[in-house]
């Protein structure tokens, strides 16, 4: 026998049909936002399991990173490239949850990621407001429902407007973040070891600044842990 509870789906499934992000087949289990064929097709990189990968030799000379990640190579014109715009651009938050849940469980198994809490890198305050959200903290909330761990989203800010990163050299990218972030309270995170997370690396220049304010706490530990990976 059918439950009434089936039946309520299937009308909301009809009148409002869930497609996934990827590929906008309706084929999706219930907290999907990604069909199973376009999770097969995300390139994994599988760096948190291994000490000295790529983005940790990033951050090399630069701040001290105890651990870091990405779960994903990005490129142009691939699928990865369109969730990352339906995330960032097309307010679509439950993409977001699915892919820090996926970015939670790689960072569970991996057992090199002993974090006591999760730090979203800050957005602007009005580039916040006319997004709706930051992508950043949407990606933290899908790591936590995983790791069971506190978001602390205001003990960093970024009080100041900066220029898209998007076509800049390192030294651009540097000279236009530098200084931008701004830490609220170090006490509550003294001796904490902390994850901050972002959605794309790409030279690493802002979450090195970033991570450079958060570090002013006393005997903090920092790792870091990204959506996907750039290599420019």
């Amino acid at each position: 026998m059918i439950s009434a509870s089936e039946i309520k789906d299937s009308l909301l499934h009809l009148l409002f049909p869930k497609i996934c992000a990827g590929c906008g087949s309706d084929n999706l289990g219930n907290k999907d936002i990604i069909c199973l064929h376009c999770m097969a097709k995300l390139p994994e990189t599988h760096f948190e399991r291994y000490p000295n990968n790529p983005i940790e030799r990033k951050f090399y000379g630069r701040i001290p990173v105890h651990a870091a990640t990405a779960q994903y190579y990005f490129s142009s014109d691939s699928i990865l490239q369109r969730l990352v715009h339906q995330l960032k651009y097309n307010s679509n938050k439950e993409l977001g949850y699915q892919l820090g849940r996926l970015m939670g469980a790689s960072l569970k198994r991996s057992l090199r990621f002993n974090v006591n809490a999760l730090v979203p890198l800050p957005l602007f305050k009005v580039r916040e407001k006319k997004r709706g959200y930051n992508q950043a903290f949407i990606l933290c909330e899908g790591i936590a429902e995983e790791l069971q761990l506190p978001i602390l989203k205001d003990i960093i800010i970024r009080p100041a407007h900066t220029e898209s990163q998007t076509h800049k050299g390192r030294i651009e990218r540097w000279k236009n973040i530098e200084g931008k972030f701004q830490l609220i309270d170090a006490v509550p995170i003294a001796g904490k070891h902390l994850l901050l997370v972002d959605d794309v690396v790409t030279t690493g220049a802002t979450l090195e600044s970033c991570g450079s304010e958060l570090l002013k706490a006393k005997n903090l530990t920092l790792s870091l842990a990204c959506l996907c990976y750039a290599d420019k």
